[in-house]
């Protein structure tokens, strides 16, 4: 955690409210729960989805990186395939079951989501997801459409903590201002870290009770419903 972070959250100075032209939301676990053991278990099994997550070799984060990247599932499969035979279910199911890896809407989150909407705050979001698989999120969380755009890296071709899809956001945002006066919030310190390099006030996502208090002391009206 950055000394910022700490004081944020330590002693939360009082600060004058500064101007802000957008507010931007990573998805995964900071918006909508994502798990991918659930996936996984369906078609296997959910002693052979763990297993298959924490101890068979298999590095599914580097993996799935890479189809949320671009690549498409049909070459990361494969691959991962070809590498891992003896893993060819457990490989498959995780896009075949996509929908059970999405938990739900992390709902203190959505409310915080939902005030700022209501108070005419530009809204955007940057998340890591695969182009393939994303369209499930959209048909299923109604709150996604608070967002003017939503930049989705498995569209892009790049995926955070790259500094280019930083840039791709800074196109995105551009009619509204610069990524100096925008606020971004994801739950990885890497990409935290990256939009900080890149000139954002980042934001480590922890709990809806701390972002609140985070937004709180930046001047949002995010107070209690």
């Amino acid at each position: 955690m950055t000394d910022q972070q700490t004081a944020d959250r330590g002693d939360r100075p009082n600060l004058d409210p500064a101007p802000v032209d957008a507010v931007v939301f990573d998805l995964g676990n900071v918006l909508i729960r994502w798990d991918p053991l659930p996936a996984i278990a369906a078609g296997v099994g959910p002693e052979r989805a763990r297993h298959f997550l924490h101890d068979s070799g298999f590095d599914f984060a580097s993996w799935n990186l890479a189809q949320d990247a671009g690549r498409s599932f049909a070459d990361g499969e494969a691959d991962a395939i070809a590498k891992h035979p003896e893993l060819a279910d457990e490989i498959r199911s995780y896009r075949a079951n996509f929908e059970h890896a999405l938990r739900g809407p992390v709902d203190g989150t959505v409310a915080i989501l939902k005030q700022l909407h209501a108070a005419d705050v530009p809204l955007f979001a940057l998340t890591n997801w695969p182009e393939e698989t994303f369209p499930i999120a959209l048909d299923r969380f109604d709150f996604l459409d608070y967002f003017e755009d939503i930049v989705v890296s498995g569209e892009e071709g790049v995926a955070k903590p790259d500094p280019e899809i930083f840039e791709v956001l800074e196109e995105r945002v551009r009619h509204v201002g610069g990524l100096d006066d925008c606020i971004f919030i994801d739950d990885s310190l890497a990409n935290v870290q990256a939009a900080a390099v890149a000139g954002m006030d980042a934001i480590a996502f922890t709990s809806p009770e701390e972002l609140r208090a985070d937004l709180l002391v930046r001047g949002l009206p995010v107070g209690q419903e």
